[in-house]
């Protein structure tokens, strides 16, 4: 993929401004700046709306740039309650429409990349555009540790950060691993997973954190994949972007999925990490200007809908033919780690 230079007006920055919105009893936490049409940014689980401020700012030069902080993450309360991808759609379509936003461009990072395919499915009328980043849910494979954390107790291990230097020793772990492993994947992902885990302590997020994993991640991977309805995005433009480097959820997912859905676009950042848009925002945001300037938003059409959700397609259908090709990329990306 040939790298694309930052096309941005020279006009001011907008710093994001905090603000909260009580929806359905819960206080709900956004980040919102800019003016212009509509862009939503859903973070990935454990993380929150901060993880985007750079791109944000950015962004928020053209658009009207919209960062949750979804339930049980960052500020937004944390109760005893649905952490489904469907609810957390649900609450996307809920803020959206306190805010009188009644289109936008969805852009979803890791378990956001999988609401926001959620909420394209419940709520077709409200989507212009798609930006998938590392996204979660393309199909079953996860990175171990999640497998492992998503294990009936090992969450409440997570108890163990709230003891006191736990948390300072493994930050000094992950920034020796940072050196040790240089630029590989788990090299790159390292400071964003330890960044994670520091919101982790706090019982209410822990307990979140766990409920959330488990709604969408068991021992044998992901629990919710897309692969059996990317085929409604038809109408839909859709950008998946993906580091080579993704430790958490591998590129061949990124080919995997751009197979499988008619029409979407490919970026691959050699080098990132799970976090590409930590790792080059100013390439990042000119992918997402790119793609919103070449791009005529969707159009909600039941009878287009309606034909294909009669045509159909299996998931396993899609898997079936692309097995062989997704070996090749595995095969490929292993000869990559064992030359670094």
């Amino acid at each position: 993929m040939t790298e694309r230079k930052a096309n941005l007006r020279s006009v001011p920055e907008v710093s994001p401004t905090l603000q909260f919105r009580t929806i359905h009893g819960y206080r709900r936490a956004y980040r919102i700046a800019g003016s212009g049409p509509a862009i939503l940014l859903i973070h990935g689980i454990g993380d929150n709306s901060t993880t985007w401020h750079t791109v944000q700012t950015m962004l928020a030069r053209r658009f009207t740039v919209i960062a949750p902080d979804l339930l049980g993450h960052g500020q937004s309360d944390k109760p005893r309650a649905d952490y489904s991808v469907a609810a957390y759609a649900n609450g996307m379509r809920d803020l959206l429409s306190v805010l009188d936003v009644d289109r936008v461009t969805v852009v979803g990072h890791s378990l956001g990349g999988g609401v926001a395919m959620q909420f394209a499915y419940q709520f077709p009328q409200l989507v212009d555009r798609l930006v998938l980043v590392g996204a979660g849910g393309v199909t079953k494979d996860v990175n171990v540790a999640l497998r492992i954390a998503a294990l009936p107790m090992a969450t409440e291990a997570l108890a163990l950060l709230r003891l006191p230097l736990v948390l300072p020793a493994l930050q000094a772990v992950g920034r020796i691993g940072g050196a040790v492993f240089g630029s590989t994947g788990l090299g790159r992902d390292l400071p964003d997973v330890l960044r994670v885990l520091s919101d982790l302590p706090e019982p209410t997020a822990s307990s979140a954190f766990a409920r959330t994993l488990r709604a969408v991640v068991d021992w044998r991977g992901q629990v919710v994949t897309m692969l059996d309805r990317c085929y409604l995005t038809e109408s839909v433009p859709v950008q998946l972007v993906w580091g080579t480097h993704d430790s958490v959820i591998p590129v061949s997912h990124a080919w995997l999925a751009h197979s499988a859905m008619p029409g979407s676009e490919l970026e691959i950042f050699e080098g990132s990490g799970h976090f590409p848009f930590h790792d080059d925002p100013d390439r990042f945001v000119a992918v997402v200007q790119h793609f919103i300037d070449t791009t005529i938003p969707a159009e909600y059409d039941h009878e287009l809908l309606r034909g294909l959700l009669r045509t159909g397609i299996t998931e396993q259908a899609i898997t079936g033919s692309l097995n062989a090709r997704v070996a090749v990329l595995d095969a490929m990306e292993a000869d990559e780690r064992s030359a670094t």
